[in-house]
């Protein structure tokens, strides 16, 4: 397997910095966020990040990130994008600088659940994908759906309903570690045995849940799920490699740790390191 980040978890350092801190440490590459981001006074995960690429310059910063990618020594594990699968002209962009960049992969979304009804949104959500398919192929790339709470494909078989019968060589899955956690939780080595071909990339970040501490009027206990580390969140990390390890996956695993008890040059050395350590055969 190789090793990248996926700088939404990387919000304090500039693309330069990110990239030769990143390769200093040893990762095997990059996924740089892409995205219409808001400001904000500091930098954060999802607003101010810094190590992200605005979509609206994104044709014109190509050479810039393939020169910055290249010079750090590093590979594109690939986009992480967040053009809809509805939106068609960001997706046809996002796909043509995938292929630039010779990032071979890009992240397109799915809508999120609530917005109206379900069954109606996901065969809109299917007919959108068969465009995106037909897109992917003509530039020789893999469109990814990834498995996230709150949206349409929350679990490996919703995800599967989504593209199945499309060709895997440029539709895939996103399999996310943590978002499971919060929904869509299925046994690790039957989901990739679902998803078969489809199983496309894995991204990993942790998450526990706590209850909240002032219950509900008549005693309920709620309970709200927060980022924790790779070492300490709820996940059983080394049994999730060693499940993928059976099913025969071997591709890039993205790291996303949200958790910010470390600092964060700190936090990203330390999950490498615990990487390769669960990753490694018993």
């Amino acid at each position: 397997m190789k090793f990248s980040v996926f700088t939404v978890s990387t919000p304090d350092w500039s693309p330069e910095e990110a990239a030769r801190v990143l390769s200093a440490q040893g990762w095997d590459g990059v996924e740089w966020r892409v995205i219409d981001q808001a400001d904000a006074d500091s930098p954060g995960f999802w607003a101010g990040n810094r190590a992200t690429w605005p979509l609206a310059t994104l044709e014109r910063d190509i050479p810039k990130i393939a020169r910055i990618t290249k010079d750090a020594g590093l590979e594109f594990s690939g986009l992480g994008g967040y053009a809809r699968c509805d939106d068609h002209v960001s997706v046809e962009r996002m796909l043509a600088a995938t292929a630039a960049l010779g990032a071979q992969r890009v992240r397109v979304t799915v809508p999120g659940v609530g917005e109206s009804d379900y069954r109606d949104e996901f065969a809109a959500a299917r007919g959108h994908f068969e465009w995106v398919a037909e897109r992917a192929a003509a530039h020789g790339v893999k469109a990814l759906v990834e498995l996230h709470h709150r949206t349409l494909t929350a679990s490996a078989s919703s995800a599967l309903r989504l593209i199945d019968g499309l060709d895997p060589e440029h539709v895939g899955v996103i399999h996310d570690l943590g978002n499971l956690l919060i929904e869509g939780q299925e046994d690790y080595l039957a989901a990739f045995q679902l998803l078969g071909p489809y199983l496309a990339h894995v991204h990993v970040k942790n998450v526990e849940w706590r209850p909240r501490s002032i219950p509900e009027a008549d005693g309920s206990v709620l309970w709200d799920n927060h980022w924790a580390t790779l070492r300490t969140g709820q996940a059983d990390v080394r049994n999730y490699f060693d499940a993928l390890r059976e099913f025969g996956y071997d591709g890039w695993v993205a790291c996303e740790d949200f958790s910010t008890e470390l600092p964060l040059e700190e936090r990203t050395r330390d999950n490498l390191a615990y990487l390769r350590s669960v990753s490694a055969p018993n």
